[in-house]
């Protein structure tokens, strides 16, 4: 991200500035001491001299700052190895060409051609003022990054007191909780159903608040919580839902984010009509290395609410904890997501 955010453009012309007023500045003191000794002899060359250089190596300098502070990180798709290559390569065909330029403007077009020991000399000049830029650009560079930094770690301070503060609001103390589930699991005892239903919600929840600590939860452990919640939804939809899980043993052991699955089967559930004529199967099953949740597509006519960043939360999470993509794919007919087992 920080390779696409450019040096500010004032920044760079203001540099330029400074830089060509200090390659000039003996010129400069040269013309003001001859225009204050009043010397009548003192050619107006010199003037045009001056105006022309001062012109060239703001240009030169902005063009050189332009290519190591901006253009030089934006070709994030080659590798390190090749970007640096090619950035060389470009400074020394501006340091030539510049070489080249102004020895033509003043041969062709003020018709005062350089002497060899002039050319050498500009070529010298020249060779000292890309090296003073390069380190400019790259102290640009640096105080650019350190800024967006800055800007990106007050904003991430706020996100968590904003976290922090929700939290606060939502806060519930677990053990009672707890207790008013076993309080209310005592009451219906005799209801065989509604005993079984609480019993699987007390699980969850406690499954949520454990799995809250932790990055990474076994498969095992995630597919028991994953019945749970089936469970709940059977309830619900009875016959309507259906949940098919097909995993290979071997993959038990793996571990996956907590609520994953879970989620992508909420999700399902949530974005698919549930009901006697189209009921919903969700299949949930390994292959080649990796767990795939999918479901035929059945769009719910009237779509329920919510925030539409399951799927981008999940993705990013995965990639976090994994290092790994999750894979979304859709058809006309199925939609599926995968994810990867290490």
């Amino acid at each position: 991200m920080l390779r696409q955010v450019k040096v500010k453009q004032a920044r760079l012309i203001k540099v330029s500035l400074i830089l060509a007023v200090l390659v000039t500045l003996p010129k400069t003191i040269y013309i003001y001491n001859k225009f204050h000794e009043g010397d009548m002899d003192f050619s107006i060359d010199w003037v045009a001299d001056f105006f022309i250089k001062f012109v060239f190596f703001f240009l030169f300098s902005y063009l050189i700052l332009q290519l190591n502070s901006n253009w030089g990180y934006f070709f994030t798709k080659y590798k390190k190895v090749i970007r640096v290559v090619a950035v060389i390569i470009l400074n020394l065909g501006i340091l030539l060409a510049g070489a080249t330029v102004l020895d033509f403007i003043f041969d062709f077009i003020i018709g005062n051609p350089l002497s060899v020991q002039e050319k050498g000399f500009l070529f010298f000049e020249l060779t000292v003022l890309v090296i003073i830029l390069l380190f400019v650009s790259r102290i640009l560079r640096l105080q650019l990054v350190t800024q967006v930094s800055l800007v990106e770690n007050e904003r991430l301070k706020q996100q968590n007191l904003q976290t922090e503060l929700a939290a606060l609001k939502n806060q519930i103390d677990p053990h009672f909780l707890f207790n008013s589930l076993n309080s209310l699991s005592c009451l219906i005892k005799d209801n065989d159903s509604a005993s079984q239903f609480v019993k699987k919600l007390s699980f969850m929840y406690r499954y949520i608040l454990q799995s809250g600590d932790r990055d990474l939860v076994s498969l095992k452990e995630e597919l028991k919580f994953l019945d749970s919640y089936c469970y709940l939804m059977k309830t619900r939809y009875r016959d309507r839902f259906r949940l098919v899980i097909d995993i290979d043993e071997k993959y038990l052991s793996k571990q996956i984010p907590p609520l994953a699955l879970q989620l992508l089967v909420e999700n399902a559930v949530k974005h698919n009509e549930i009901s006697e004529s189209n009921p919903l199967t969700v299949n949930v099953f390994s292959q080649d290395g990796s767990i795939y949740v999918e479901n035929k597509l059945q769009p719910r006519t009237v779509m329920s609410e919510g925030t539409g960043n399951g799927l981008v939360n999940l993705d990013k999470r995965y990639y976090l904890i994994e290092k790994q993509r999750i894979t979304i794919s859709k058809d006309d007919n199925k939609f599926s997501v995968k994810l990867p087992l290490k």
